[in-house]
């Protein structure tokens, strides 16, 4: 496959939409009315209220002669059973599963599909980090045990997200899980960012053939911003590149900020091999903040008026083995919502500060490396071997 750099597109209309009982009654509202076609690709998928309450009009819309086409993650959605993905099939959707798990892949296993996209008649989308889980949404419930962003999209980039599911919906029935390309993508084939104006959004998203495009993105957005970078993650494991882009940006006087999750997390021992960054990072004038409500699973970087918001941690996890893709986006609504959802965010969380880290008791330390040393030694071995 050729490498394909998607471009800014203007025209686009953006709706941020904070946590599931927001936006899945709106996700809920487009697969009611789809008249023609429905691609959904996605990760997490699990038996319970929230996949129950969505994946009957799945069905529904393709057995009123709507193509449903549907992309899961084969290791992502076993939480929801093999019966109930058959169900799928027989009410006529289409089905796809990326990379299924076999014990002769070895590591090819840990490719994974991690987008989170959902088209509806080429003529709305909704795009972030949200999955099919009750951890998501409950339909009774008010409020979520995760916190989680999407945003709604309509207008021209939309054809450019259906380009992209349209290539991994062949490829996944091509060939097997992708690997990282071993000649990046130079970072002059991005294409320039527009200076402003209302409703531009371009696709930013990495697999085989593009690796780097949603790295380099952010990047070359660091580099130039000249007020703010604010960076919310729940698996703070960025490359060195994204830590040196954010040391170097408070050092110019932006007020950079960093948004992870607290104790409340579905993975204590990245959050601990993460918090070893944090004295250099809280040194070189970077706030740092975690949240503490709920476990923080969006995705969302706001560098002066640019926005990046999708399924991408951008940490080297991500960046080496998951299909990802981000919407990124030049428009004054929505970088005035992510704004407003940051600053929301912020005053829920707790501040770290450098003085208070030296004060952290030996056990939190003696785990911080045990966990850091892990995770370098993995991801070392990982580079020698690609």
């Amino acid at each position: 496959m050729t490498r394909r750099v998607f471009p800014w597109r203007r025209g686009n209309a953006f709706e941020l939409l904070i946590d599931g009982p927001c936006f899945f009654p709106r996700m809920q509202a487009a697969l009611s009315a789809a008249q023609r076609r429905i691609d959904f690709e996605l990760y997490l998928l699990e038996a319970g209220d929230c996949a129950e309450a969505v994946l009957p009009l799945l069905e529904d819309a393709a057995r009123r002669g709507v193509q449903v086409r549907c992309l899961f993650d084969e290791y992502g959605s076993r939480g929801v059973g093999g019966a109930r993905l058959e169900a799928l099939r027989e009410a006529g959707v289409e089905l796809r599963l990326y990379n299924p798990v076999r014990w002769r892949q070895w590591l090819l296993n840990l490719y994974r599909d991690h987008r989170k996209l959902l088209l509806v008649d080429g003529e709305q989308g909704f795009v972030g980090g949200t999955g099919l889980t009750d951890e998501f949404w409950r339909p009774q419930a008010e409020q979520s045990d995760w916190h989680e962003v999407m945003v709604a999209m309509r207008g021209p980039v939309l054809g450019d997200w259906q380009q992209l599911f349209d290539r991994q919906w062949q490829a996944c029935a091509q060939r097997g899980p992708w690997r990282a390309s071993q000649q990046p993508l130079p970072a002059a084939l991005l294409p320039p960012s527009p200076s402003c104006g209302e409703g531009w959004g371009r696709v930013a998203y990495a697999d085989a053939d593009q690796h780097r495009d949603i790295l380099l993105s952010l990047a070359r957005a660091l580099h130039g911003g000249k007020r703010r970078v604010w960076l919310a993650t729940p698996y703070f494991l960025p490359t060195w590149r994204i830590r040196r882009a954010l040391r170097r940006a408070a050092a110019r006087g932006l007020d950079v900020r960093l948004l992870t999750t607290g104790r409340m997390t579905d993975n204590p021992p990245v959050r601990l091999a993460g918090q070893r960054y944090y004295p250099r990072l809280l040194r070189a004038g970077i706030r740092i903040y975690e949240y503490q409500p709920r476990f923080l699973h969006l995705k969302m970087v706001l560098v002066d008026d640019w926005v990046s918001v999708g399924s991408c941690n951008f940490d080297h996890w991500n960046l080496r083995f998951n299909l990802d893709a981000n919407l990124e986006a030049l428009d004054p609504a929505l970088a005035h919502a992510v704004e407003a959802s940051f600053m929301t965010d912020f005053a829920d969380s707790r501040e770290i500060t450098l003085a208070g880290w030296k004060r952290r008791p030996l056990w939190i330390r003696a785990q911080q490396r045990l966990w850091g040393w892990l995770d370098r030694l993995v991801i070392n071995v990982f580079k020698r071997g690609g």
